[in-house]
């Protein structure tokens, strides 16, 4: 499986060494080239950067286990900070039985 890489803010020096090389191919073309051309050529580069950036970290997502686990401590905090709320609903659903119990005995 992939192992999680930490977050960090800064991007990869080959990312940064990426949009470098595609920003000094679109002023080249710009220098060379028909504007209508050299602007195609830009954004291809750009496009390009684009993907790169969007796929530098594609495989550094958690696994399905890792998210089942986290799923699984959020539900168990929330089971544990309602039991109050559940202990409550449990006595006032007995005290309505019983009182049931006891209309229901004297018919």
């Amino acid at each position: 499986m992939t192992e999680p890489r930490p977050s960090s803010r800064r991007p990869s020096p080959l990312l940064v060494v990426g949009g470098l090389v595609a920003l000094a191919v679109a002023v080249g073309a710009f220098a060379l080239l028909d504007p209508i051309l050299a602007a195609a050529v830009a954004i291809g580069a750009l496009t390009v950067l684009a993907l790169a950036a969007a796929a530098h970290d594609w495989e550094s997502h958690a696994t399905f286990e890792e998210r089942e686990l986290a799923r699984a401590r959020r539900r168990k905090e929330r089971w544990e900070r309602n039991a109050g709320a559940r202990a409550r609903d449990r006595a006032r659903w007995e005290a309505h039985q019983a009182r049931k119990a006891a209309r229901d005995s004297s018919r």
